[in-house]
């Protein structure tokens, strides 16, 4: 997801205040710590916002959920 954001030279700040979300739900997507939970309206501004389709949008939080590091116990 930090791909999207980066391509549009996008703080979190900015995609947390567009899509109505706190900052901390932006870095955590974008880590792969937790996976977005939004609304329709949400989402389809998330869309709009990053220029790609609901299918790009989860290719791109399935990356980073893949890429988030893995903790042990």
């Amino acid at each position: 997801m930090k791909k999207l954001r980066e391509r549009l030279n996008l703080r979190t700040v900015d995609v947390a205040s567009i899509v109505g979300v706190g900052e901390s739900s932006v870095r955590n997507w974008e880590k792969g710590r937790t996976i977005p939970k939004l609304r329709v309206d949400q989402t389809a501004a998330l869309c709009r916002l990053y220029g790609c389709s609901i299918d790009e949008l989860d290719l791109a939080v399935k990356e980073s959920m893949a890429n988030a590091p893995q903790y042990q116990d």
